[in-house]
């Protein structure tokens, strides 16, 4: 047949495909090469050869053109060996699209030239597109087909009418375009809502029946991504696999949800292909979290003090789970624990709790820093939460200065499983669309599966699963880190055990109304508001996240373990005028965790180390419990004048305990300010200089030969790790300026405390 004069020839094609735009690289027409997509592949700069074969020794195009003479008839071609198409796919899943250094380091750690990675991945990103397009051509075209034919038995029977009854040929009628219009469209309604049947089939792993009987499988129920195909309504097609486990037998039934459309980031029925990319990410880390929650041994190793936490054994998870074991960093360390307990909480309460940043951030304040939601892809199905997927930014912190924030970026995925049984997981990805780079940390897939109980209790499951850059870390936390107990599951349940008891406690009916100290059911939420401000400003003094604007400063003669910054308020609510200096630092005490926080928290001592005192004993006025240990409260304490013209002054503090760690926290308040919190005032314009102690206990015993490896002897399993922190106002002045005397004073003011309460407790 003749080759139309508006079509190239293949060398004449060839010749104008590596010349095209100007980018002097060669590209390889394949044996099924498709003219058709010519155009495409160019905007994309693509190659059209698949993901597997490269050029050797590929020449830019001017190259190409000077060496025409010399290039042989035949031309080689490389074969990637199977480990290196595996690792170029395990990076493909989380980075498409690389730049020239990771380029660099894959062609280095796989013994390839950079050209040969470079044209991998866009054959790669070609071979994706292509599928993706074929799989729309294939279902539109036969949508199109099944339209022709229903089309032509309508005209048919519009044409031979025939009696229901006897089958004869009836009276000729009169039928008109748009009755006959409607009935196409009414059929072609009918398919597409069979098909978001099928979706939400796949999607909930529930057995849902179509309204209209079996109507037979169409070509689209086959697909595993019915929940981004455009054909639903939803989004585009994408290459997720089968092995996303889709309805695998780890979800009950339950009842019918229709799929809803995103509502955000959402234009048509365009899903960015980033965002197909997303759903793929969640759905495997759903279920890697769900069969992590339900598997015990060998997966999980329980801890031998006889606790309910666990760790995991990394060999395991490694021939459990070889994608996610061989995605992880080479050189960070990993962390991964499991934990479970009974909390005073629903499932329903919990999960909205879990995804809304604000709340969640508010149910754990001593962990997470900062939290915010990126953007919504999904909100849920029928005003729940049931496949809702947002992206989501995070910075958690233990109270340490000398363990850095971790800063996340990360996707929360909430399914319920079944009737009262619900999961929500975490993954991380990459900061940028087109980057694999990970700020220090990097989470896999964690999160808790929450499961309700009888009398409104519910038990939680929380796996915490993540790798880290340890060298950033100061040898003095690193195995409590890497042990589980800064991060780990037992750290998150202690504190969502502890909210929730104070959220029953506050909202229980059987609290009086009146205290015996006089204070009112205003006063006592005003007074917790303020203890919460405190709390929050006294964390913020040890880990600066990006939240809080304070300066750090680095002054020569004070220790690098010591951590100073400052910040300069003018005219703020709540904040003091002028420069306030905060200073925080942590040290090892040869002492329990119980036994210092106990004598910490103890009105009778406070003489003993608090300046604030000048020796003189401290009664406490009002106590407000927060749960059902009689540590963690709120208190209002008095020290008596020692002189007839001095002012009483008082003190506010909150403690709290649990197997997580200890916190005591506290700040001067003056007479004017507890009148308007006895009032039940608003107490957000109350000033603040908070101060005070986070304890963390030991890692378990279990772990001795990382202690010994770290520098710590056996001598230290009974110890704690105690963080000093004090804020101070330097000058009111607005024109006031921070000296090195005021580094010094506080940098004094705390190691004279310490050594206070070694003195008191009697150890070196």
């Amino acid at each position: 047949m003749p080759i139309p004069s508006s079509i190239p020839s293949s060398s004449e094609f060839s010749t104008s495909t590596r010349k095209m735009d100007g980018y002097g690289e060669v590209c390889l027409l394949g044996d099924g090469f498709d003219p058709s997509g010519a155009v495409r592949m160019r905007e994309d700069e693509y190659d059209s050869r698949s993901g597997s074969d490269n050029i050797d020794g590929a020449l830019s195009g001017d190259d190409q053109d000077a060496n025409d003479e010399q290039q042989p008839k035949g031309k080689k071609y490389h074969r990637h060996t199977p480990h290196q198409i595996q690792e170029l796919e395990i990076f493909f899943k989380e980075c498409p699209h690389p730049d020239d250094k990771q380029r660099s380091e894959l062609s280095r750690r796989l013994c390839l030239e950079t050209k040969q990675v470079k044209f991998w991945f866009q054959n790669r990103r070609t071979q994706m597109k292509t599928q993706i397009e074929r799989h729309e051509n294939a279902i539109l075209k036969q949508e199109n087909d099944k339209l022709r034919a229903e089309n032509s038995v309508m005209k048919d029977a519009i044409a031979n009418p025939t009696c229901n009854t006897c089958g004869g040929p009836s009276i000729p009628g009169h039928l008109s375009f748009e009755e006959h219009h409607l009935r196409i469209e009414n059929a072609r309604l009918r398919e597409k809502l069979h098909r978001l049947y099928t979706v939400t089939n796949k999607f909930l792993g529930w057995p849902v029946s179509s309204p209209f009987g079996n109507q037979g499988s169409s070509p689209s129920s086959d697909s595993c991504l019915e929940l981004s195909v455009g054909r639903s309504g939803i989004g585009r097609s994408s290459t997720v696999s089968d092995s996303m486990g889709l309805g695998n037998g780890h979800f009950g039934a339950g009842p019918v949800m229709p799929i809803s459309k995103p509502e955000i980031g959402v234009s048509g029925n365009d899903i960015p292909l980033d965002r197909t990319i997303y759903v793929d990410f969640a759905l495997a880390a759903m279920n890697e979290l769900v069969e992590m929650a339900q598997t015990d041994a060998p997966l999980w190793i329980r801890s031998r003090d006889g606790g309910s936490r666990e760790t995991l054994n990394l060999d395991e998870y490694s021939r459990t789970f070889p994608s996610s074991a061989g995605m992880k960093h080479i050189n960070w360390t990993t962390e991964a624990t499991r934990d479970s307990t009974m909390v005073i909480i629903n499932s329903l309460a919990l999960v909205e709790t879990l995804m809304d940043a604000n709340r969640w951030a508010e149910m754990f304040p001593c962990l997470i820093a900062r939290a915010t939601t990126i953007d919504v892809i999904t909100s849920g199905m029928c005003g729940t939460r049931n496949g809702a997927l947002q992206l989501m930014n995070a910075e958690l912190r233990v109270l340490s200065p000398l363990v850095p924030v971790r800063t996340l970026k990360f996707l929360r995925f909430c399914r319920q499983l079944a009737d009262g049984l619900w999961a929500v997981v975490d993954v991380s990805i990459g900061e940028g669309s087109d980057s694999n780079t990970f700020l220090g940390c990097r989470r896999l897939p964690s999160g808790c599966v929450v499961e309700d109980m009888p009398n409104g209790f519910s038990k939680v499951t929380w796996v915490e699963h993540t790798e880290y850059d340890e060298t950033v870390i100061h040898q003095l936390y690193r195995q409590l880190i890497s042990s589980g107990i800064g991060f780990g599951s037992q750290r998150w349940l202690a504190n969502l055990q502890r909210q929730c008891e104070c959220l029953a406690i506050l909202m229980s009916s059987t609290i009086p109304t009146e205290d015996p100290a006089g204070i009112s059911p205003g006063g006592r939420r005003s007074m917790l508001k303020l203890s919460q401000r405190m709390v929050d400003k006294f964390c913020s003094g040890l880990c600066s996240s990006s939240l809080h604007k304070w300066d750090k400063l680095v002054v020569g003669n004070i220790s690098e373990d010591v951590k100073v910054m400052a910040r300069k308020s003018i005219n703020e609510p709540g904040e003091p005028p002028g420069i306030v200096l905060s200073a925080a630092t942590s040290v090892w005490m040869p002492v329990t965790q119980q036994r210092l926080f106990a004598f910490l928290q103890d009105d009778h001592f406070r003489s003993e180390w608090d300046i604030l005192s000048n020796s003189r004993p401290m009664l406490e006025m009002v106590r407000i419990s927060k749960g059902q240990d009689a540590d963690n409260r709120v208190s209002l304490l008095r020290a008596n004048p020692m002189k007839a013209n001095e002012s009483t002054m008082f003190i506010l503090q909150e403690t709290w305990t649990d197997i997580s760690g200890s916190l005591v926290v506290y700040t001067p308040v003056d007479t004017a300010s507890v009148s308007l919190m006895m009032r039940g005032g608003d107490s957000a314009y109350v000033s603040l200089l908070p101060s005070g102690f986070a304890i963390l206990p030991n890692a378990t015993n279990n772990d001795k030969d990382a202690s010994m490896k770290s520098g710590m002897n056996s001598g230290h399993d009974n110890g704690c790790l105690l963080t000093v922190a004090f804020q101070i106002l330097v000058n009111s002045l607005p024109t006031a300026k921070l000296t090195v005397e005021s580094v010094e004073t506080v940098n004094n003011l705390i190691f004279c405390t310490i050594r206070k309460i070694k003195t008191a407790l009697q150890v070196s």
